[in-house]
Formats: structure tokens, C-alpha cells, sequence
């Protein structure tokens, strides 16, 4: 049995550094090859351009004020040394500790320790939300989440980027607007400027550059429309839902104000 085991777990090993009868003997499947293009025979002068536009030796070193570092700073630390340490259960110490950076967040949001908060003083919730394990809220500019929103693991929210048609990449802030009862599924990626309307669901790894409205289903790379969202009726007396399900384009729709 024991002969066996290390016989098999010899034989692994070996087959894994390409070791055949005792030699070696080189693994066609591990040989290191060209690009696609140099395969095709194509020149590399075709991926040149004369002049190199983009100039990382100009960008600017600071992009905040100094008050704004400072609580980045501050903000860095807390979130290194406890924040991120606490128990899954301390929800509402949680909630203290961003509101004291400037949050503004409801008693009733939950925040997994180890989702990331870029800027808490730039970032809104409203009840009963969400961020999840791994979520990364990058919110250079404000980012907006309504009530009832959850934010799935290991999502991107994005607002920040660079002015690519200016050399230096100079920095920009643009808000995000996530809406009420949304849903943005697992490893998705919110891109800068985009607002998600009310009762939108976001399919898991999907990239959103583009506005969603409210009631729909997007999925995909780049997102686009699958469908409406169908809701099962709910009862205004007891809460429970019906067995009949209707699209939101059905019932009648209300001005938010």
C-alpha cells in the first residue's frame, strides 16, 4: 500500500517535471511560444507608432488636497488595523467607524470586514443594503447605493478614472448612482459615471460602461439588456407573494422624487 502511494505520487511528480524513464525529456506542452502574431508571420513595426502619446512622467504626484490625504491616511490605517479585523457580527460598530470618516450610511446596512471602502466620506447607503465579501467600493467620486441594494461578492464599483486624450492622464472623479432593490451579482464590474435604476438586476461577471434602467436584467461583456425583470404580486396586507407573476411594465409605475 505504502509502495503504491509513493510509487503514484512519484510517478505525479515526475510526469510534472517531464521526467521519462529515468531522463528528461523535453514536455512539447510546456515549450514557451510566440505571440499570435509572430505566428502569422506578421511584422512587430505594424505595433509601432512613431511617437508614444501617453506620458506617465507628467501626471500629477498629488491629486488631493491635503486635507483629503490626510484622511486617507487616517482612514488607511483604521481600516489595517481594525476595521477589516473585526468580527463578521460587529455590523454596527462598522457603521460607527465609517460614519465617523464621514459616511453616510443606515443603522440597518450590512458590511462584510472585508469589503473595500476607498473613501467613506464619499459613499451613501440606505437601509437594509448590502456590500458583500470582497466587494471593492474604488469610489474616488460619490458612489450612491439606495435601500434594499445588494452588492454580491468580490464586485467592482469604479468611480475613478484617467482622461486618456491628455498625456498626462489627469485624474477624474465621476459619481455612481446604484438604485433601490437592485441586485448586482457576483464579480461584476460597475464602470465610472453609470446610474442603475430601481429593481435592476446586474448578471454575475458583467461589465456595465452604460446606464441601466430601472425594472431590467442586463448580463454580459460589455452588459446589455436580457429582459425585464418579473416580479411576483405582492400582497399590501400580509407581505407574501402570489403564485402569479407579472413584468413591473404591467403595473403601474410612480414618480420617485
Amino acid at each position: 500500500m505504502g509502495e503504491s502511494s509513493a510509487t503514484t505520487q512519484a510517478g505525479g511528480s515526475a510526469g510534472a517535471e517531464g521526467v521519462v524513464g529515468g531522463g528528461r525529456a523535453e514536455d512539447e506542452s510546456a515549450r514557451i511560444s510566440p505571440t499570435n502574431a509572430e505566428l502569422r508571420g506578421e511584422s512587430m513595426e505594424r505595433f509601432k507608432s512613431a511617437k508614444i502619446f501617453q506620458r506617465l512622467d507628467l501626471t500629477s504626484p498629488g491629486p488631493y488636497s491635503r486635507e483629503e490625504y490626510k484622511k486617507k491616511y487616517l482612514w488607511m490605517i483604521v481600516y489595517h488595523l481594525v476595521y477589516k479585523m473585526m468580527p463578521r457580527r460587529s455590523r454596527k460598530t462598522r457603521v460607527r467607524i465609517l460614519r465617523a470618516f464621514g459616511a453616510t450610511i443606515d443603522d440597518t446596512v450590512i458590511l462584510r470586514p472585508s469589503a473595500v471602502i476607498w473613501h467613506p466620506w464619499l459613499l451613501t447607503m440606505g437601509a437594509n443594503s448590502c456590500l458583500a465579501d470582497g466587494v471593492t467600493i474604488y469610489n474616488l467620486g460619490p458612489v450612491f447605493i439606495g435601500e434594499h441594494t445588494v452588492i454580491s461578492q468580490n464586485t467592482y464599483v469604479c468611480a475613478g478614472s484617467h482622461d486618456y486624450t491628455q498625456p498626462n492622464l489627469p485624474l477624474t472623479r465621476p459619481t455612481i448612482r446604484i438604485g433601490s432593490g437592485v441586485w448586482v451579482c457576483a464579480s461584476a464590474f460597475i464602470g465610472p459615471g453609470v446610474t442603475i435604476g430601481d429593481n435592476a438586476i446586474v448578471g454575475a461577471a458583467s461589465v456595465v460602461t452604460k446606464d441601466v434602467q430601472a425594472n431590467m436584467i442586463v448580463s454580459g461583456n460589455p452588459a446589455k439588456v436580457v429582459k425585464e425583470r418579473t416580479m411576483a404580486k405582492i400582497d399590501p396586507n400580509s407581505g407574501s407573494t402570489s403564485e402569479r407573476s407579472e413584468t413591473l411594465a404591467q403595473e403601474p409605475t410612480h414618480e420617485h422624487s
